[in-house]
């Protein structure tokens, strides 16, 4: 068989890393709808429950807080308030548990060459990412709607706080599934460590209210900083000047970098155990 001209090797060579991009976003997607009718398709009404079913929890929630709390510590719609603190802390807890078990969930695809270890956390990042800014827009649209809530939307620091959501959930997330997956008993650990945050992330209370000692340690958890920027979004009168986008933005990317790191030089090990 003749050699191949220079020109054709070369013009191959350029095409392989196109190549290799199309074929992992394939895998991507196909892990994608992998996911979507494993763990949706067995429920009634599919997908759609995995998006209405947080949607009516915090509703329920929030109608039963406003019982008890009738004037929130912002704004005039503790439906409202207790949104804007709930959403951000559900979409990082519900992304990044996810995106925790994704060699758990996928170990038996990932012993075919064409899917890497990072297809499969990024299908379940993406994935749920959008389901959880789908849930965050119909709760936020039906408040909106429903109540009187007075609000002045302020879109780039609702977008960022979804955004630094997501990022903070992909680093942990992308941590935690190199220890879950090496340390199975360190699932049950993390769980546990993660009871207590709903109260220590200022969901029901606003930071600036907290004491001095109080907010020198709360500081530190960066999901406050997320909840800070969600409601900065909504009230005018609220600018949240101790939320650093910046720290949480710090935070996810050495968590992800350990993670991949990790996952890089172990992966052979994980697939194994």
């Amino acid at each position: 068989m003749p050699p191949l001209p220079p020109s054709s090797v070369a013009s191959d060579a350029a095409l392989r890393p196109h190549r290799r991009r199309f074929a992992s976003l394939r895998t991507i997607i196909a892990l994608m709808l992998r996911e979507m009718a494993t763990t949706y398709g067995r429920s009634p009404g599919g997908y759609v429950w995995a998006v209405l079913q947080p949607v009516a929890g915090v509703a329920l929630l929030a109608g039963l807080f406003s019982l008890a709390f009738r004037n929130p510590p912002l704004g005039v719609s503790f439906p409202l308030f207790y949104a804007t603190g709930v959403v951000p802390f559900l979409m990082y807890m519900g992304i990044s548990g996810r995106v925790s078990m994704s060699i758990i969930f996928s170990r038996p695809l990932l012993a075919y060459p064409s899917v890497t270890f990072m297809d499969a956390l990024l299908a379940r990042f993406v994935l749920n990412f959008l389901t959880e800014v789908m849930v965050a827009y119909i709760i936020f649209a039906g408040i909106l709607l429903l109540f009187d809530t007075r609000a002045i939307l302020d879109l780039p620091s609702i977008l960022l706080s979804l955004g630094l959501a997501g990022a903070l959930a992909l680093g942990l997330g992308t941590l935690n599934c190199y220890l879950f997956t090496r340390f199975p008993i360190w699932q049950q650990v993390w769980s546990i460590l993660m009871r207590p945050v709903f109260l220590v992330s200022c969901v029901l209370t606003v930071f600036d209210s907290m004491p001095r000692f109080a907010r020198e340690i709360l500081w530190y958890n960066p999901l406050v900083h997320l909840i800070g920027l969600m409601r900065r979004g909504f009230y005018t009168s609220y600018d949240a000047p101790y939320a650093s986008p910046l720290y949480v933005i710090t935070v996810s990317a050495v968590c992800l970098v350990m993670g991949l790191i990790l996952l890089r030089r172990n992966q052979y090990q994980l697939l194994n155990l």
